[in-house]
């Protein structure tokens, strides 16, 4: 894996736990805060990012949840940081690529997104990271122009992402023709069908399909020994016991893209309202599903990183 990038020293902290794996190469698996802060109620928000963190470590790894404290760029919270940012909550600064930059000169906090994971992972030496879903192009984007941040980072950034697909709120279709016309590979772990966040299946189909850990290291090495590499998205289905059913899904996105219409709920407040509007619509379910794949796709990329430790050994 790559070292800690000397020039970003100045404004980045990593944990003593994650740079003594940075400096012995061995695993790492980084992990987002805005799950924390805005994508699920308190204390749930903290009991599952503490799950997470311990289930990459009993698969190998070192966990890295990633976020802006007080103006620094955190690699490596501990469980205080946690706990802050989840009492916070939507208090806390959403934070994509725009807004590190005033983050850091104005000593605030921020809640990273796939983007600026993506972003501090990367400036740690840390190769892949675990998220829930990620962004993508908004419906009713040709009107609206609403496409996510997180779709441009995977172009240029070289980390892998697991991620149980693009949340099911987005158009999926137009998401996928984004990431080919970016150059990001879409990686199907064990499926050719791209899933759909609480759903196993969307109707869309993958680049490649790939079913072992072994297989999904060495795309990550080879990726990264090209020029310009960028980042690689692997979509891993939501477990088949904790899937909902596509038909209950869809009505409550649909009811929930009509309810934020309404209210003019638009950019970045738009994924937080929605799926918070969707777990009430679903009664809490949507909430169970999403902590369970989670940990499904921290489980994959703690062996992930394990395999690509190994093979950088060789």
């Amino acid at each position: 894996m790559n070292g800690i990038n000397d020039h970003y020293k100045k404004y980045l902290d990593v944990s003593p736990e994650v740079a003594s794996a940075v400096e012995e190469d061995r695993p790492m698996v980084a992990l987002e805060s805005t799950i924390i802060s805005h994508g699920m109620p308190y204390p749930q928000n903290v009991e599952t990012a503490l799950n997470v963190e311990n289930i990459i470590r009993e698969h190998g790894a070192v966990p890295a949840t990633i976020a802006v404290i007080g103006g620094r760029l955190k690699a490596g919270l501990s469980k205080d940081e946690i706990e802050y940012l989840g009492m916070a909550g939507t208090k806390v600064t959403k934070a994509s690529r725009r807004d590190i930059p005033v983050l850091v000169s104005k000593g605030m906090d921020g809640a990273t997104t796939v983007t600026t994971t993506m972003m501090i992972a990367y400036m740690a030496g840390i190769s892949v990271f675990a998220t829930g879903g990620i962004g993508g192009v908004h419906r009713g984007a040709e009107v609206t122009m609403d496409i996510s941040a997180d779709l441009e980072e995977l172009s240029k950034t070289p980390v892998m992402v697991v991620c149980a697909g693009a949340k099911s709120i987005l158009d999926l279709g137009l998401t996928l023709e984004y990431l080919e016309t970016k150059g990001v590979p879409v990686i199907g772990y064990g499926t050719e069908e791209l899933p759909a966040f609480y759903t196993r299946k969307s109707g869309f189909g993958v680049d490649y399909r790939m079913d072992t850990p072994e297989e999904l290291a060495r795309l990550l090495k080879v990726q990264k020994d090209m020029p310009n590499a960028g980042g690689i998205l692997v979509a891993n289905p939501i477990p088949e016991e904790y899937s909902m059913d596509p038909a209950v899904i869809n009505r409550a996105i649909e009811e929930a893209l009509r309810q934020a219409k309404e209210e003019g709920i638009r950019g970045k407040a738009s994924t937080p309202y929605l799926l918070a509007k969707v777990k009430e619509l679903t009664d809490g379910d949507s909430l169970e599903s999403n902590i369970r794949l989670v940990c499904n796709n921290a489980a994959l990329a703690a062996e992930t990183a394990a395999a690509y430790c190994a093979l950088n050994r060789r």
